[in-house]
C-alpha cells in the first residue's frame, strides 16, 4: 500500500502544563520493563512503561487522531482505543525497528472491544522538553527499494518539541533511537478497527 502521508504531525499540540501533569501522575504508578509480545528482549526494547486509563487524556488525544485520519487521507475505520502507554527512556534505552501490529492479535479475545479487530492507527506524544535529553529520536522507515537503508530513514524534527504529537498507520516500521543523555517521556495510544477486508 502506498500512502501520500506516512505520518501526520501536530507541532506542540499538547500544552507544557498538560505534559507535566501527565508525567507527574504516571510517575505515581509502578513502571515495568517494556516487552515485545510478552518477551523481555532488551536489545530490541529497553524502556519502562505503565498504562493509563485517564478519560482526560483520551479526550485530549482523540480529536488529533480523528483530524489526522481525515487530513492524511487514510480514513481508516476505528472504533476503540487501548489503554494509553506511558514510556520512560533513560540513558542508553531504546526501542529498535518494529511495527505496532501483531498478527491475529485480538481475534480470540472475549471482550467485544477487541474481537476481530487490529491496531490501525498509532499516536505518540513527546512529553519531554528537547533540552532535557539527547538521542531518543522517533524515526520511520519508508521501505523504498530504490534507496539505501539510511536514505529510507525518515526523521521528524518537530517530535523533539515538548507536546508535539504524531499519528501514523500502525503497520509502519518505526524506532526510538538510544537516549544518550537525560530522560525522555512519551505517550502511545493505539486505536483499533475491524480487520482489513
Amino acid at each position: 500500500m502506498i500512502l501520500d502521508y506516512s505520518y501526520w504531525v501536530f507541532n506542540k499540540a499538547i500544552s507544557s502544563k498538560n505534559c507535566d501533569k501527565i508525567i507527574k501522575n504516571a510517575k505515581k504508578l509502578i513502571l515495568k520493563q517494556g516487552t515485545v509480545v510478552g518477551y523481555n528482549v532488551k536489545y530490541i526494547r529497553d524502556s519502562k512503561v505503565c498504562f493509563l486509563n485517564d478519560p482526560f487524556i483520551y479526550k485530549l488525544l482523540h480529536p488529533f487522531l480523528n483530524i489526522a485520519n481525515k487530513n492524511a487521507g487514510w480514513n481508516y475505520q476505528i472504533d476503540y482505543s487501548e489503554s494509553i502507554q506511558f514510556t520512560s527512556y533513560a540513558k542508553n534505552q531504546l526501542y529498535d525497528w518494529h511495527t505496532d501490529t501483531i498478527p491475529n492479535q485480538f481475534t480470540n479475545d472475549s471482550d467485544p472491544n477487541y474481537t476481530n479487530k487490529i491496531r490501525k492507527l498509532s499516536l505518540v506524544v513527546n512529553l519531554s522538553d528537547s533540552k532535557e535529553y539527547t538521542g531518543g529520536e522517533l524515526q520511520f522507515y519508508s521501505g523504498n527499494p530504490q534507496k539505501s537503508f539510511e536514505e529510507n530513514i525518515i526523521k521528524s524534527p518537530e517530535m523533539k518539541n515538548k507536546g508535539s504529537l504524531i499519528v501514523f498507520p500502525s503497520y509502519i516500521y518505526h524506532r526510538v533511537t538510544p537516549v544518550t543523555k537525560g530522560q525522555r517521556y512519551s505517550l502511545v495510544l493505539w486505536s483499533l478497527g475491524q480487520k482489513w477486508k
